[in-house]
């Protein structure tokens, strides 16, 4: 894969991942709870979720029932993850190998080395922080549907051109019907 040129800011040196957002700017918005129903995920309802004809639907895997994978991905002894760009080809790449549908991505390069972003999927999710000065990626990838997360830790090893990766799975939601979510 050819590697991006990252020594470079984006053009005026300003974009939204410059953007600090103040508190005093931020619009208080209803809390709703004391109106609202309170719900309880049972046997019946979540079967429900699990057989019906939806995109955002539980997952239904080997008898269990659950709202999606979470794979904590640890990268380590790896190259490029000081660059934005990178990581952006990153996180497009695992989301289409992946099945996923990318919503947006939003990066922030800190100074004077290390880079946090998200990639909002309509399936949920994938971040990183990294910290470039000793080769380590925090990875966090989070699919519900057809989706499969799986498919990004061998884009993180490609991109970042690194075979020592470990990861750990979660099964969210798995806890509601009394199971074990690791």
């Amino acid at each position: 894969m050819d590697q991006p040129d990252c020594s470079a800011r984006k053009p005026g040196g300003n974009d939204a991942s410059d953007t600090v957002i103040e508190p005093s700017g931020l619009r208080a918005v209803p809390d709703t709870a004391a109106t609202s129903p309170r719900r309880q995920a049972n046997a019946a309802n979540l079967n429900a979720l699990a057989q019906a004809d939806r995109t955002d639907h539980f997952i239904r895997r080997n008898d269990r029932i659950f709202a999606g994978t979470h794979l904590i991905i640890e990268v380590m002894e790896a190259s490029g993850l000081d660059c934005e760009i990178r990581i952006q080809q990153a996180f497009r790449q695992a989301a289409e190998l992946c099945g996923a549908t990318l919503l947006h991505i939003h990066t922030h390069k800190f100074s004077p080395q290390g880079v946090s972003g998200v990639a909002v999927l309509g399936e949920s999710h994938i971040t990183v922080h990294t910290w470039p000065e000793i080769g380590y990626g925090a990875f966090d990838v989070f699919m519900c549907g057809d989706a499969d997360p799986w498919q990004a830790v061998g884009v993180f090893k490609d991109v970042f051109d690194t075979e020592d990766v470990a990861v750990r799975e979660l099964l969210r939601g798995a806890e509601l019907l009394g199971g074990d979510a690791l």
